[in-house]
Formats: structure tokens, C-alpha cells, sequence
């Protein structure tokens, strides 16, 4: 399942409860990123950023926002403002992430949200 494959992930990476190992890292993060895990599809970027691979942190960042995840944007944010990303490509990205919020947006969680602002 997606989770427990994200999970592996960051046990490989953080070296918690197993040794580190990025094959493994990389392996389990694209196994939850191709079943739908945004945060997943986020780390792969990061991967990919780190080993000096834009153009595909890029597409992994931008298919993340489009799910929703916001450090994905940010990170799209952050590359449009120095020059990495075109700017229809991070309007696209900016779109598709305020149309993923939207359809996560429901009365019955707007109402959830409000009753636990108002127990705090």
C-alpha cells in the first residue's frame, strides 16, 4: 500500500529501524508517488534536486501541487522566483493545486474545522 511504502521510504532514509539506503529510499518513494502519495512525489524532487536533476524535480513538484501538497508549491514558488520554472508552468501548477484544495473542501469538514477552532 501507498503509506506503508512512503513510510519505508523515510525509515531508509532516516536509517530508523533498518540501515540507510537511498536505492531503497528512491524505490519505496516512487512505489507510493505512482499510487498517488503527494508528500512521496515531494521527497522525489528534493532527491532529484539534490543530485542537481531541475528539470525533473520540477515535474515531480509539479505533480505533487497538483494533488494538493503545499511544500510542493513552495518549492515551485521558490524555483519561478530564480528563474527555474516558466511562468505558465507555475500558473498551471498554482491553478491545479487551488482546484485540489477546492475539491477537498466540503461543508461537513468546513464545520469540523470551525468546531475545533472554537474548542481551542
Amino acid at each position: 500500500d501507498l503509506v506503508a511504502h512512503f513510510e519505508l521510504a523515510n525509515f531508509y532514509r532516516d536509517g530508523e529501524f533498518v540501515g540507510k539506503d537511498m536505492k531503497k529510499v528512491i524505490y519505496h518513494s516512487e512505489q507510493a508517488a505512482i499510487g498517488g502519495h503527494p508528500m512521496a512525489r515531494y521527497n522525489l524532487g528534493c532527491v532529484e534536486e539534490e543530485n542537481g536533476r531541475i528539470e525533473r524535480a520540477v515535474k515531480h513538484w509539479i505533480i505533487a501541487a497538483n494533488l494538493g501538497d503545499d511544500k510542493s508549491l513552495n518549492a515551485l514558488k521558490k524555483g519561478y522566483a530564480v528563474g527555474r520554472i516558466q511562468k505558465e508552468d507555475f500558473a498551471a501548477a498554482l491553478r491545479a493545486h487551488q482546484a485540489a484544495l477546492d475539491a477537498a473542501k466540503s461543508p461537513q469538514r468546513e464545520a469540523a474545522e470551525a468546531a475545533r477552532l472554537n474548542n481551542h
